[in-house]
């Protein structure tokens, strides 16, 4: 006997209720209290049931219509459960269990809504991203970043599958078009670079003409001009590009070798002469009058003869030696032109016209010209750096001494940086 239930003699188990017994079952392999037993176990599991449903409901982990689910099904079981105890306690307990579901499945309905709403943003938002993307020219970022998109995309879930092919529609047709885009400009690239290679290849022979040229100066200009061909010709193929440029520097190296190699002999010869002058000019300033100026003449074409210096220096050796020649003026046979010009300016104009005789009267003979004129050339541009203009037919002041011809050619070495 127990306050829920009874095993009657002929073995039948009984639970009551407020409608009085009902016949859950049968027992006959034991004793009666055994039988009661069995069902009573069986109740306590219908109400561990519904425990556990409560805690999964109150714990909000789980879907609420599953739990919904699973106490709909216990209680439509309770009116016939074969088990013996407060079956209509339990009852009222799954009762107050699907009122609290039906709120919560409400709350749960309205959240994946929600939930599929936003979601349904996410991939609209990556759909635009893509669409963004296929216009850019930024190819391997872009790319890259389109890629990995796909594997945001399947992150995102709850969303239904027609919205979602919409959306993945648009992802796929913006992926195409950037893939078309890319693979037009990258086949325009290697068209240009075709092209690029061919001008390279031409600048790289017209380096190596040029790698021989002692025309110091207009040759360096041509390698300053083909550096800037160089640059706005393009990038050449990447197999071929760094030969080019090799090719094309190596050209370069031996042409700039050859005329730092060239300057460095003539500083060599320039400072020999500077030498020479220094120890002209030490004698000429020692010279007294009168009978210096014998000497002075012969001095003076010693200092004609000596060859080029060193330009920081050659000023103030002519001027030193125009002071010398100045002392000397004056006297007989010396020109009493009076002058303002400087006796650096002066010594260029008497050189001047000392050339320029030389030259009417080697024209005159039939002879050759050029060491002459090139002589002339260098005298007048020292007299436009100076600031004075010299023309043939202007009057300069009568040299002291008409030297002897100039043994070496005097043409200006400008040194000519690229």
């Amino acid at each position: 006997m127990s306050e829920w239930g009874r095993v009657t003699d002929d073995g039948t188990v009984f639970v009551r209720t407020t409608d009085g017994e009902r016949a859950v079952g049968s027992w006959h392999a034991g004793t009666p209290e055994q039988g009661l037993a069995h069902f009573v176990r069986r109740y306590e599991q219908l109400a561990t049931e519904v425990t556990l449903l409560e805690q999964r409901l109150r714990s909000g982990a789980g879907d609420p219509r599953q739990v919904a689910t699973s106490a709909e099904r216990l209680r439509e079981g309770l009116p016939t459960a074969p088990a013996v105890g407060d079956l209509e306690a339990l009852g009222r307990r799954v009762d107050g269990l699907l009122e609290k579901t039906a709120s919560a499945v409400e709350e749960h309905n309205a959240a994946r809504a929600a939930a599929k709403q936003e979601n349904a943003a996410k991939l609209a938002a990556l759909a635009d991203e893509a669409e963004k993307l296929a216009a850019s020219s930024s190819w391997k970022d872009s790319g890259e970043r389109l890629r990995t998109l796909g594997q945001d995309w399947k992150r995102v879930t709850g969303v239904d599958k027609k919205t979602a092919d919409v959306l993945w529609e648009r992802v796929a047709a913006a992926r195409a078009r950037f893939g078309e885009r890319r693979t037009a400009h990258f086949g325009a690239l290697e068209q240009q670079r075709g092209v690029s290679q061919e001008r390279k290849e031409k600048l790289v022979k017209d380096a190596e003409k040029l790698s021989t040229s002692t025309d110091w100066k207009a040759t360096a200009e041509a390698y300053k001009s083909l550096m800037a061909d160089w640059k706005a010709a393009g990038r050449a193929p990447r197999e071929v590009e760094d030969t080019l440029w090799n090719a094309f520097k190596g050209a370069q190296d031996v042409f700039f070798q050859a005329r730092s190699g060239s300057f460095a002999e003539k500083d060599q010869e320039f400072a020999g002469n500077q030498k020479v002058k220094e120890q002209i000019l030490a004698e000429a300033e020692a010279l007294e009058m009168p009978g210096g100026k014998s000497r002075l003449r012969q001095l003076q074409e010693k200092w004609d003869e000596a060859g080029k210096v060193p330009r920081d220096v050659m000023k103030s050796l002519e001027d030193r030696m125009a002071k010398v020649e100045e002392k000397f003026r004056g006297t007989p046979d010396v020109s009493h032109v009076k002058t303002t010009d400087s006796p650096f300016v002066v010594r260029l104009k008497e050189k001047v016209a000392d050339l320029e005789g030389k030259l009417v009267k080697a024209r005159e003979a039939g002879r050759p010209t050029g060491d002459l004129d090139a002589q002339l050339e260098t005298q007048r541009q020292w007299l436009s750096q100076a600031g004075v203009t010299a023309s043939p037919s202007a009057p300069v002041v009568a040299p002291v001494a008409t030297p002897t011809p100039v043994k070496k050619p005097t043409t200006a070495w400008v040194r000519a940086d690229s």
